[in-house]
């Protein structure tokens, strides 16, 4: 009997699903066809139908896990008392295996990682932009490389997340967003945010150094009045 339409999407779905969790698990040069397969409850034959290759097969995976990561715009601000400029990060540690995968992939690297760090960055983008407009955020001169130097320090630390547990007692792939459980990650990730590093005297030397900035110097919403 020739399958339905619906029988193939839930072959796609549960291999791709099989797919990140072995993926996540083992690493992708370990992962196997066979094993993919076996996990899905498929054969071989029928991933080669749908995905050409096991390369084709982690494009798609990555496509999924982007898609994932892709959170609605209005989900930037959550309330007054904040802005969070990577809600889908703290949405994912609600489903580890993902991190997993994402973490593999940041550490296996591939022809597809750029792409998913890609769309994360537009991403990130889009969510300063927003806490921008809703005066939560203050401007940036260079809008763009502040977003993309915030994600590069966000998937550092998943990329080293071993070491933030040694070092911190936070694990990141235990599934638990609980505040208080983070409290030792988020402490000083917020005096950072809010109070800066250095003095400013103490920038000027490097300031001097440097040349001047491609955007406009930031202004202050309250400077605008």
């Amino acid at each position: 009997m020739q399958s339905t339409g619906d029988e193939d999407v839930s072959s796609i779905d549960r291999i791709r699903e099989s797919a990140i969790w072995l993926f996540g698990a083992h690493g992708f040069r370990a992962t196997t066809l066979k094993s993919i397969a076996a996990e899905a409850r498929v054969s071989q034959a029928l991933i080669v139908h749908h995905f050409k290759s096991k390369a084709g097969l982690r494009t798609a995976c990555d496509r999924h896990v982007a898609h994932l990561v892709r959170s609605r715009k209005e989900e930037v601000v959550d309330g007054p008392q904040g802005v969070d400029p990577f809600p889908a990060m703290r949405r994912l540690q609600e489903a580890p295996h993902l991190l997993r995968y994402l973490t593999r992939a940041l550490t296996e690297g591939g022809e597809s990682t750029a792409g998913l760090v890609d769309d994360m960055l537009e991403d990130a983008v889009e969510y300063l932009a927003l806490g921008e407009r809703s005066g939560l955020i203050l401007p940036s001169a260079t809008p763009r490389d502040r977003a993309a130097l915030l994600l590069i320090w966000s998937l550092g630390a998943l990329t080293l997340h071993e070491h933030v547990a040694r070092l911190l007692g936070v694990d990141f792939l235990s599934g638990s967003t609980s505040p208080a459980e983070l409290s030792r990650y988020l402490h000083p990730a917020i005096e950072l945010y809010s109070q800066g590093l250095v003095a400013e005297h103490s920038l000027d030397g490097l300031l001097s150094m440097l040349p001047e900035s491609p955007g406009a110097p930031p202004t202050h919403p309250d400077e605008e009045r």
